[in-house]
């Protein structure tokens, strides 16, 4: 699916006449390559920045990016002629709002010299938990580390030219060099996260490892996508397969031709099967086992919609929708839970959406099955960690999908202007995250949801 006037006013007349009229130009997203990926990591040199109390991480995490090649440097003066591919602006140290004054000044005296699709990327601690006792948390302290929260959202929101503004928080004692604190760093700096815009992803442990090729994470991994004929779960399994996942596309009878097509194409084994079935894991797990040994990383991307208002909702509509997009991932993940592994550390993703967060008009049923989906990763994050492993869930927005391109012209134009990025995101941005989640650098990242919405204006 494509947005034409995307396509239209990104240069000639039509580009001019936008302009006078004050009419939003979107800009033309950096995504990845396939025959190139990851290559440039990132549209020019990376600039690190920290606040005082910061900076020997800040060193730490500049020496890492030499790792990758990367033209690293610490001050931020620039020749004209240059334009900054990222800048990392490190505030670990924050012990009062005031300390963020200074870094966050000479941030933004950079941004008038980046790159088309640069990347802004805090890293930060989280918030202390309330306290029981009077004295328990220090209030200059997490008032402090709560406002990057708000200076990351906003920064975002001022970025022009396809550039993004993320953030990564750390639990308290995790370092700067932990797998997922520099695989959310990589991801956050490539094309793979172009439509991650306004998001701050809580590192909460060290647990994960770094791969052994960044390029194609999922080496020996096995992973089943379910939906995957076709749109955003076609997508997932041609990025998995791409960063060398072994995978097995799920979908139902009457998708059977799009599901072998799809397949045929990211060299996977398709599977027709009806996921409400009770025993739709139990025959997954016996195809993945009899053909690779092992099954590692379910995707539950399966869904549907029976959108009415509440008024107008009847019992079939509701029960039908449930059923399919939170009751059956419940089920199989009751037999998928203490089975998964043996190739790799295990992964459940989930696909939740911004209507889950913030609710939309017409999908009451839905919007509680995708936030049923935000309560059931919550839950599955302890016994998954204690197995090794991970369950998180991705909330994509506005996609351009052909459920998206049934919408009416005008508020299908709306929803991709109601975004910071001022237009749709693709299939394969979801599927880039999804990814992410999944590879071995993410081990430290467990019971978040992260929205692929181009930091829509709704919700967190």
């Amino acid at each position: 699916m494509s947005d034409k006037y995307l396509d239209l006013t990104r240069s000639g007349p039509l580009a001019v006449v936008a302009k006078k009229l004050g009419l939003p130009r979107p800009a033309k997203l950096r995504r990845t390559d396939p025959r190139s990926v990851d290559t440039p990591l990132v549209p020019g040199p990376v600039l690190v920045l920290a606040d005082e109390g910061s900076t020997a991480e800040a060193t730490t995490i500049a020496e890492g990016l030499l790792d990758w090649d990367l033209d690293v440097r610490r001050d931020s003066r620039l020749p004209e002629h240059e334009r900054w591919g990222a800048v990392i602006l490190v505030l670990t140290g924050l012990s009062h709002p005031a300390e963020l004054s200074a870094p966050a000044l000479e941030l933004g005296s950079t941004l008038r010299q980046l790159a088309s699709s640069a990347r802004v990327i805090t890293l930060s601690r989280s918030a202390p938990a309330p306290a029981p006792s009077p004295d328990g948390v220090a209030p200059a302290l997490a008032a402090a580390r709560h406002g990057v929260d708000g200076f990351v959202r906003t920064t975002a929101k001022e970025m022009r030219s396809g550039t993004t503004a993320n953030g990564l928080v750390l639990a308290e004692g995790v370092e700067v060099t932990a797998p997922s604190v520099r695989g959310g760093l990589r991801f956050l700096l490539s094309a793979r996260s172009a439509f991650v815009d306004g998001q701050l992803i809580a590192v909460g442990s060290s647990a994960g490892s770094e791969p052994q090729d960044w390029v194609r994470p999922l080496g020996g991994a096995v992973a089943v996508v379910t939906g995957a004929a076709r749109g955003i779960g076609a997508e997932v399994a041609a990025v998995l397969a791409r960063d060398g996942a072994r995978v097995i596309g799920v979908d139902v009878p009457a998708a059977g031709e799009a599901l072998a097509v799809t397949m045929n194409r990211v060299g996977g084994i398709a599977l027709q099967l009806d996921i409400t079935a009770a025993d739709a894991a139990e025959r997954i797990l016996e195809l993945a086992r009899s053909r690779y040994g092992h099954l590692d990383i379910v995707v539950h991307n399966a869904g549907i919609l029976r959108d009415k208002t509440l008024a107008r909702m009847t019992a079939d509509r509701f029960d039908a929708l449930l059923a399919v997009n939170i009751a059956a991932p419940l089920r199989m993940n009751d037999t998928f839970a203490g089975e998964l592994g043996g190739g790799t550390a295990p992964r459940i993703i989930s696909l939740a959406s911004t209507s889950g967060i913030a609710g939309n008009r017409g999908q009451s049923n839905y919007a509680a099955s995708k936030a049923g989906v935000i309560g059931m990763t919550r839950a599955l994050a302890a016994p998954m960690a204690q197995r090794g492993g991970t369950a998180n869930a991705v909330a994509p927005g506005f996609i351009e999908t052909e459920m998206t391109a049934s919408i009416p012209p005008v508020p299908r134009q709306v929803a991709r202007w109601s975004s910071s990025l001022q237009q749709g995101g693709q299939p394969v941005d979801v599927a880039e995250t999804v990814a992410f989640l999944a590879s071995p650098q993410a081990g430290g990242i467990n019971g978040q949801t992260v929205r692929v919405c181009g930091q829509l204006m709704v919700g967190q």
